[in-house]
């Protein structure tokens, strides 16, 4: 079964081909073939990169009239050119897309209907810059591929158990009524991280309690105890919780009062919350982790800050997971910052020494993918996994198509 994952993002196109046969496997395999398309100039100008299994590659930065085209560009370099894997689109049996908003509505994955679509619409008001994007490359894909089963797996199913108290805001009753809750978001991250970390350490997922840490330009923890998510960091949108590359994340909501009093509209907001602020507003340098640590080396003040806040906030987010947990057998690490950075993980796990945790100096600084970097005597585990959410998006994909099959043959 040749499985195409799509990952749309308001800025890039993350892609990529697995090709399963017989069983699902138990360790993760390579795509066949992967691509990502990102955005120089919205919407008229990318930067694409292709690759196959065989370390085959391709680059190149092209202009384009609409998204449209270019997402056609890029799946046209899996039947193509240095990258070509298959004869035609034909070849595809499924397609899985991530989408971010799932509401209250989609607990879990689901194949993609009218229905489907219509919800996936209607929560664009929740989640503008991805929904739509999502949407678009659906539809896309029903016209390239007709009747060829399409999944949609909602970033905040994983999400979607956390007790009432949780998902709760302390404001009107009358706001749940409105849909007006925390919703959490990476959940297909944060699901395949505890699951990677159960086997990682060879234990049951269900007798584990677990911190998984999304740290990305966007970033999220989830607190996660018998397999479930009990409570998260990002709430009625991704806005809320730990400070990002360029998103606030949680800030008094009186100073978005007094900025509207000050003639402040809610756009304006919006595009300072989500784009102006984080690690970039306050460094004033760079939304990168990376380029935020050469400018502190070189005693950046403003970077400095930046950096001091972004551990500061992580430790605070940490403590609050902690204590809804009532205790932590193991703290997993993905995504950029999460994999890469192993200041940023030893900073963070400096807080938690009172827990009895201590990490492995040289494990950690050697950044290991799938590895336990605590030490022997550390009386919780510190995991580094590798973020795959193409393959959970592959997998729940294989399990729809396989339940529907044999629906339909009996």
């Amino acid at each position: 079964m040749k499985i195409l994952v799509l990952n749309a993002g308001s800025s890039s196109q993350k892609s990529c081909l697995y090709d399963i046969e017989g069983s699902l496997p138990t360790q993760a395999p390579a795509p066949v073939w992967e691509a990502e398309l990102d955005w120089i100039t919205p919407q008229s100008e990318a930067r694409i990169t292709s690759k196959t299994k065989d370390s085959v590659q391709q680059e190149a930065t092209l202009s384009f009239s609409s998204r449209k085209e270019s997402i056609l560009y890029l799946l046209s370099l899996l039947y193509s050119g240095p990258t070509k894997v298959i004869s035609s689109l034909d070849e595809i049996s499924a397609v899985g897309h991530r989408v971010v908003h799932g509401g209250q509505d989609y607990q879990s994955s689901a194949i993609i209907d009218a229905e489907v679509k219509a919800a996936i619409n209607r929560l664009s008001a929740l989640a503008p810059d991805h929904n739509p994007a999502n949407l678009e490359g659906i539809e896309l894909m029903e016209q390239l591929l007709c009747d060829v089963p399409q999944v949609a797996v909602f970033d905040t199913a994983f999400h979607s158990q956390m007790p009432q108290v949780a998902a709760t805001y302390p404001g009107p009753y009358d706001w749940l009524e409105q849909g007006i809750r925390r919703y959490g978001f990476h959940g297909i991250s944060h699901q395949y991280c505890a699951n990677k970390s159960a086997q990682i350490l060879n234990r049951s997922l269900e007798e584990l309690r677990l911190i998984t840490c999304h740290l990305g330009n966007g970033c999220s923890l989830a607190a996660v105890k018998n397999g479930q998510s009990i409570d998260t960091t990002m709430g009625f949108t991704p806005l809320d919780g730990l400070m990002m590359g360029t998103r606030s994340g949680s800030v008094d909501p009186s100073i978005l009062i007094y900025l509207m009093r000050k003639g402040y509209s809610a756009d304006k907001l919006d595009n300072m919350l989500n784009e102006q602020s984080g690690l970039e507003g306050i460094s004033g340098i760079s939304q990168d982790m990376r380029e935020i640590s050469k400018a502190v080396n070189q005693n950046d003040n403003r970077a400095k800050l930046a950096r001091d806040l972004y551990i500061h906030r992580l430790k605070a987010c940490f403590g609050a997971m902690l204590m809804s947990l009532g205790g932590v057998d193991a703290i997993a690490f993905t995504a950029g910052i999460g994999e890469h950075s192993s200041w940023v993980r030893a900073a963070a796990c400096e807080g938690m020494a009172f827990l009895g945790l201590t990490l492995d100096v040289e494990k950690n600084e050697n950044s290991p993918v799938d590895r336990d970097i605590a030490t022997i005597a550390s009386a919780v585990r510190v995991l580094v996994i590798k973020a795959r959410e193409d393959w959970a998006i592959a997998q729940s994909c294989w399990h729809l198509i396989q339940k529907r099959t044999r629906s339909i043959a009996e």
